[in-house]
């Protein structure tokens, strides 16, 4: 399957800012046509058939930036003649020819040969680039790929919030520039879609004022858009929607350049409070609570008023963002209300608002918990949805061909909840149900589907589900993982290939049957002697022997020398020991408690101490990585305001989703607090270690006094944290060798 790269784009320009305009206005303009009026789409746009050429610039551009000092030995070749989703790789040494279908599978070509030829890694996060030899090696014999799977989906609805919602175009680019090279064809586009929902409901009964305070700030429009809640961290100046929306539309518009679907969200009828009793005719359902959130009501798709606001909504997307083949909407997620309305006819009257727009377009719907509903399937074109199956690595015995009634869908992971960095994924899983589900006679795996919920925390699960799409045969894992430790450093090394064993006998062997993520840390948990996880949906226990991940730190420190100055290396090796760390605090905790409830004073002011040093410690491995610092998200959010007012705002919105997440009731009804919860440099230090010092003093307190210790209002203290507008380094200090084996040093040696 190939993705158009550009598609008309009826506009309304008149009301765009004039930075927008002068963005959307670059270079050739269709024709307009009127807002709502249904789009021309190219046959190739309904039938996904191969185009008769394309721009390589887009690739090379990319290719420039993934391998600035080696692009050059590429000669990208746009392929009319092969079959869709299709590349082939040859060349002699310092030229190789790479050929494709569109210029991202051109990059996926290129991927292929860094992978499989030269030996090297570009991962999410950390490369080995700097080992490429001047001169690139040849390719022993033409080779051609073709992906088993039409759809390579990427992005959870919530990658934009724990991810980093304040991101720079840059950093975009650099996630789509990653997921080309990785096989991925449809990226989800979330930035910015506030904008149009801002735009259209002006024309029902809302004023500009009552929409921004409607609107949440950025780290949590994601659950906005899932219907889940609406003005938490608000309200959200029209400034800033108009960059998102620009940025949004950028990002749209790299993604076509490379030949990519920008997969945009779609309207399923989400209003703000009174919309029927400013719209005559219109029909509202209240959805109830999430989380303690109070959900934003659900507009009925069979009213007739629905049609008209999908349409406008739709026209001011159009105008942002332009066309697309694929939009994302699940209704009802996560506990929606029905009321009265029929599901099956709601689901029609969305799919037919979409179709009114994009004619033939695919409707993209999460299968998670009971969604999608038989009722919701029953009413749609079948044909014209793709179900994205958050669940495939998670459970046993599932059956989705006659759970969704022979519906396509990807099989999809999310092997991170929250952005927690905590390593391992059900990576055995993966290769065990992707073949066979494949090749069963009635099978509709049609994809994979990349969905963690936050990204850049896991690389050798990144590349190795991006794999399952493009490997012709069954993938050994143990085989995998070891040519994965040769190529992530830049050469094969035995120590790094003992490391990487471990790895992959540990976190990244996790079963199925409750879970698709490996527990948290401790350290990050709320205190209580009795504190078995961080956040509340998390794992409970240790799922894999801990002494894995401990053996690995000692190997990765005997690396060789020369191998140790790759930013892939550095990760590797701070995310180790942070793990190995965080994994002692299940350890520790523990024992603290055996020794408060023995009355033994000497003993818990040692433990606690011993727990403080491993928080200090902590601290300061991740403070030497640039991928695991609390300042650059800070940062990040204040850059957004362009007063103090508004900088204060947007890092409390950064602050509070790592921390309280909501309000009081929603922090402690919902649960959410912790959610969100990571070891970051800074995190630690300001809010994780000051927690268990509050909570450690208490029981010191009691322990002397022989009393019962004083009650801590933990809300107050996390939100407290929330509102602090302190800085933090933006850039790492300290080596990375050294720290981590310093932490190797303090840790037990593991049991063989």
């Amino acid at each position: 399957m190939t993705h158009p790269t550009t598609t008309p784009r009826p506009v309304a320009l008149a009301a765009l800012p004039a930075a927008l305009l002068a963005l959307l206005c670059a270079g050739a303009a269709p024709a307009a046509t009127a807002p709502g009026a249904a789009v021309p789409v190219r046959a190739d746009v309904r039938t996904h058939a191969p185009r008769a050429g394309f721009d390589v610039a887009p690739a090379r551009a990319a290719l420039g930036r993934l391998l600035p000092r080696h692009a050059g030995q590429f000669t990208l070749v746009p392929d009319a003649a092969a079959a869709a989703d299709t590349f082939t790789v040859s060349g002699t040494p310092g030229a190789i020819t790479v050929r494709g279908s569109t210029g991202a599978t051109l990059l996926t070509g290129v991927g292929w040969y860094l992978q499989h030829v030269a030996g090297a890694d570009i991962g999410w996060p950390g490369d080995s680039i700097g080992m490429l030899p001047a001169r690139l090696p040849g390719v022993p014999a033409p080779v051609t790929r073709s992906a088993l799977v039409p759809h390579r989906y990427a992005l959870n609805d919530t990658d934009d919030g724990y991810s980093g919602p304040y991101r720079t175009f840059e950093e975009h680019q650099r996630q789509i520039d990653l997921l080309a090279l990785h096989g991925i064809n449809e990226m989800f586009v979330q930035v910015g879609a506030e904008y149009p929902y801002y735009r259209a409901l002006q024309g029902f009964g809302y004023s500009a004022e009552e929409l921004r305070g409607w609107i949440p700030a950025p780290g949590h429009q994601s659950w906005w858009l899932l219907q889940n809640l609406s003005g938490f961290g608000g309200p959200v100046s029209e400034r800033l929607m108009r960059e998102r929306a620009e940025l949004g539309g950028r990002i749209a518009e790299q993604l076509r350049g490379l030949g990519m679907t920008p997969v945009l969200p779609g309207y399923f009828g989400t209003v703000p409070p009174e919309f029927a009793a400013r719209n005559p005719g219109a029909a509202t359902v209240p959805q109830g609570d999430w989380a303690g959130f109070e959900r934003p009501d659900w507009l009925d798709p069979s009213s007739p008023v629905f049609g008209r606001l999908a349409a406008a909504y739709y026209a001011e997307q159009r105008a942002v963002f332009g066309d697309s083949t694929m939009y994302r909407m699940s209704p009802l997620h996560e506990g929606g209300r029905t009321g009265s309305v029929d599901v099956g006819a709601a689901a029609g009257a969305i799919q037919a608002a979409l179709h009114s727009a994009h004619p033939g377009a695919l409707w993209a719907v999460l299968g998670w918990q009971d969604d999608p509903s038989a009722e919701l399937l029953a009413g749609v074109d079948k044909s014209r949805l793709l179900i994205l199956d958050g669940l495939s690595d998670r459970y046993n015995r599932l059956d989705r061909e006659a759970r969704w009634g022979g519906v396509p869908y990807a099989m999809g992971t999310i092997y991170n909840f929250g952005g927690h960095t905590t390593i391992g994924a059900n990576t055995s899983v993966w290769l065990e149900r992707f073949g066979p589900w494949r090749a069963k006679s009635n099978s509709a795996l049609s994809g994979i589907a990349y969905l963690p919920e936050a990204t850049g925390t896991n690389p050798a699960a990144f590349d190795l589900f991006t794999d399952l799409a493009w490997e012709p045969g069954a993938i050994d894992q143990r085989r995998w993982f070891a040519d994965f430790a040769a190529r992530r450093y830049g050469r094969p090394d035995a120590e790094a290939a003992a490391a990487w064993e471990e790895l992959r006998k540990g976190p990244y062997s996790t079963s199925s049957g409750l879970w698709s993520e490996s527990q948290d840390s401790l350290f990050s948990a709320r205190p209580s002697l009795t504190a078995v996880g961080a956040a509340y949906w998390s794992p409970k226990s240790m799922r894999y022997q801990a002494g894995s991940v401990r053996r690995a730190l000692d190997h990765l420190l005997k690396v060789d020398p020369a191998l140790r100055g790759s930013s892939a290396y550095r990760f590797d090796l701070v995310d180790t020991a942070r793990q190995a760390l965080a994994n002692h605090s299940r350890v520790l905790l523990p024992r603290i408690k055996a020794a408060y409830e023995a009355k033994d004073l000497a003993l818990f002011r040692r433990l606690v101490a011993e727990w403080a040093e491993g928080e200090r410690r902590l601290d300061a491995v991740t403070g030497s990585d640039p991928n695991l610092l609390l300042g650059h998200w800070l940062d990040r959010a204040r850059a957004a305001g362009t007063d103090r007012a508004e900088q204060d705002r947007y890092e409390y919105d950064a602050r509070s989703i790592l921390s309280v997440w909501g309000r009081r009731g929603t922090s402690e009804g919902g649960f959410l607090h912790d959610y969100a919860n990571r070891e970051w440099s800074g995190l630690i230090s300001e809010l994780y270690a000051r927690r268990w010092q509050l909570y450690f003093d208490s029981l010191e307190e009691a322990l002397v006094a022989r009393s019962a210790p004083r009650e801590i209002d933990w809300h107050a203290v996390e939100e407290e944290w929330a509102r602090l507008t302190t800085r933090h380094p933006v850039r790492p200090s300290g080596d990375p060798h050294e720290v981590a084996a310093g932490i190797a040093a303090f840790l037990p040696a593991a049991a063989n």
